[in-house]
């Protein structure tokens, strides 16, 4: 009579040698197009709600964005940015418009000059700001210097009034020099402020009354035909590179503040409202996603992946540790040498 615990081995090779053939050739297609298709009746009668708390996914969704700062990610960022630059931007066969449709670039520069609440708090606020009076004045000498230059050339060709202009132009530098630190100074600095407000009424009134749209519009046309290597004219490699790393860092050193946090766990209360009553497999389309989309991604990259765990016998090596403890317990054996 054989012993139970040879009749375990037995079987356990048997269930190895089964498990195996599953996974192998045209098989494997077959069995994940099946438990794809059970695990989604499965999930038809399974509700998010019911599987997942709020507060797990909370804490889920926050340790996420706690892990973005891998040194993977990190090290990749710069790589990207110029691999980037060189390969995808240096491009001569695609042109922008082909990359970008015109009419959603129509509709965001609608929509940004729309934004009329948002333009006069940014122009007020710039008013506000204690840098604002030397910038105002920087900007009001080099346009006062352009009209005097201007003005040089035009009366430069009327006989006699050259001497007449030099004149007038040494008078405006020596009170400009003179009202230099003085209390003359401030209220130019001050009268500066005020021709920085002119001058942002006049933004405020150009963005609602003049052409903006079209001229902006002119603008993207003129860029859509061109290759898209020649975005590459706006910056160096450098640059991009830098830009890429200091974004970096901005995301990294913000993800763990408090508020992003309150951010977060407003996102996933906003999907369970949304979402909660939603079962498992009602939530593939939400996503975009089908039965078919998941068997294609499951054979697109299980074959590799298995016949590359199988060589040496590693694969059998693993499903055997799995196993063995059943066909090798007291219950299975019993129940063998019973038979």
């Amino acid at each position: 009579m054989t012993e139970p615990r040879e009749i375990a081995a037995r079987l356990l090779d048997a269930q190895v040698d089964f498990l195996l053939a599953e996974v192998s050739g045209d098989r494997l297609a077959e069995v994940v197009a099946r438990d794809v298709a059970d695990a989604l009746v499965v999930a038809d009668t399974v509700v998010f709600r019911d599987v997942v708390g709020i507060e797990q996914a909370k804490a889920t969704v926050r340790k996420v964005v706690d892990r973005s700062d891998s040194p993977l990610l990190r090290d990749l960022a710069g790589v990207l940015s110029d691999a980037l630059y060189d390969h995808i931007v240096g491009n001569e066969e695609y042109t922008l418009g082909d990359v970008v449709d015109r009419d959603p670039v129509e509709a965001l520069v609608e929509k940004l000059l729309g934004l009329h609440h948002a333009q006069e708090r940014l122009l007020d606020r710039l008013g506000e700001a204690p840098l604002a009076a030397p910038v105002a004045s920087k900007f009001v000498d080099m346009l006062v210097d352009d009209i005097l230059e201007a003005n040089k050339k035009v009366v430069g060709k009327v006989p006699g009034m050259t001497s007449l202009m030099s004149l007038g132009q040494s008078a405006v530098k020596s009170a400009k020099k003179a009202a230099e630190g003085s209390f003359v100074g401030d209220m130019a600095n001050r009268g500066t402020l005020y021709a920085l407000r002119r001058v942002t009424n006049a933004i405020r009134e150009t963005l609602r009354e003049a052409p903006v749209h079209g001229a902006a519009m002119q603008f993207w046309d003129l860029h859509a035909g061109e290759p898209v290597s020649g975005l590459r004219q706006y910056l160096t490699q450098h640059d991009l590179r830098e830009l890429v790393l200091i974004g970096h860092r901005v995301a990294t050193g913000t993800r763990n503040k408090e508020y992003v946090g309150l951010l977060l766990d407003e996102a996933v209360e906003v999907f369970f409202t949304k979402y909660g009553d939603h079962t498992l497999a009602a939530l593939l389309p939400e996503l975009g996603l089908t039965a078919d989309d998941i068997t294609e991604e499951i054979l697109r990259y299980g074959p590799a992946v298995i016949e590359a765990a199988k060589r040496d016998g590693v694969l059998a090596e693993l499903i055997r540790s799995r196993l063995e403890p059943f066909y090798t317990s007291d219950a299975v054996l019993e129940i063998l040498g019973a038979a």
